[in-house]
């Protein structure tokens, strides 16, 4: 009786085993191809990289060398430039308020930069591609004399608490800006870097101004916006918007991008039960040809037994 239960357990492990395998193809990739991969959500308006080093910050840092510390100036915007380490966000600020924002290339920057009457302070810091900063710039000391300022009594201010905003290709881009002083309403004019008629917008008091933007083509664009009041009192802000995605003949991402890298992710996950079936193939095949001598055996020695007992 222990004889034929041990022969009985071992004749159904292959098929047991094989039952096990067949689950494997069948239920598993099926299952793996439907569920998708969980991605975290990212911080709306955040420059986004994904990192598997940890970068050291930035040890250089930029100079200011336009203008000249001392000078003074009767218009506004004015040329701010000065040389820095290639491929860093450049942002200049204005008594501590951020005045623009520009690439580094080939080892220099320029931009304009708005004047606040009097007395103005400029200095530079740069950022890299994961918002670490590196050594701040020289400060150069520059004087403005404003005629608005004088005969309207206060000047417009527009600053932004970002240099550097971020969107993915096709999708909205809200850039927020921060616009004080003057006299409503205000004109706004904002030219998105990317090739497309200026934007005009009016807005009847100062505060929080939203600005949004759809890129066609992925890149990095210079976004310049100048603001009017109803006086003719101005100002300006340069920044630097970054529209994420493949970079192809037309710069935009389609629905072949999107399907060809699910078919990837897809084949990615296949490989699992595949490599599994290959570890049991072996040990599969050894217990089916131990199953098959144990039977033929079991049958000569019945057929022994049974010559001897004549």
């Amino acid at each position: 009786m222990g004889q034929k239960f041990r022969t009985s357990v071992i004749k159904g492990l292959p098929m047991l085993i094989g039952t096990l395998l067949l689950a494997l193809f069948v239920f598993v990739p099926r299952s793996a191809a439907l569920t998708p991969i969980p991605e975290p959500d990212p911080i709306p308006g955040s420059y986004g990289l994904e990192a598997t080093k940890t970068k050291a910050a930035p040890t250089k840092g930029a100079t200011i060398t336009t203008p000249g510390n001392g000078g003074s100036f009767s218009t506004s915007p004015i040329t701010v430039s000065g040389i820095c380490p290639d491929k860093l966000l450049v942002q200049v600020y204005n008594n501590n308020v951020m005045a623009g924002a520009v690439m580094c290339e080939n080892g220099s920057f320029s931009m304009q930069v708005s004047l606040f009457p009097g007395t103005n302070e400029l200095k530079a810091s740069v950022f890299d591609e994961v918002d670490q900063t590196g050594p701040e710039s020289n400060t150069v000391t520059v004087n403005f004399t404003d005629t608005n300022f004088g005969a309207f009594g206060e000047g417009v201010t527009l600053t932004s608490s970002y240099g550097r905003r971020s969107a993915g290709v096709n999708t909205v881009l809200a850039w927020p800006l921060q616009l004080s002083g003057g006299t409503g309403p205000y004109a706004f004019s904002i030219d998105w870097g990317d090739g497309s008629d200026p934007e005009l917008k009016s807005q009847s008091l100062a505060g929080v101004i939203d600005i949004n933007h759809v890129y066609k083509r992925a890149g990095i664009y210079k976004v310049n916006v100048r603001v009017t009041d109803t006086n003719g009192v101005s100002a300006f802000l340069q920044v630097i918007a970054v529209s994420s995605g493949k970079v192809d003949g037309t710069g935009t991402q389609t629905d072949d991008d999107i399907d060809n890298a699910t078919a990837a992710q897809t084949q990615q996950i296949l490989w699992v039960p595949t490599a599994a079936s290959l570890v049991l193939l072996l040990p599969t095949f050894w217990l089916g040809r131990m199953s098959q001598l144990t039977s033929i055996r079991n049958k000569m020695l019945k057929e022994r037994d049974s010559i001897q007992q004549k």
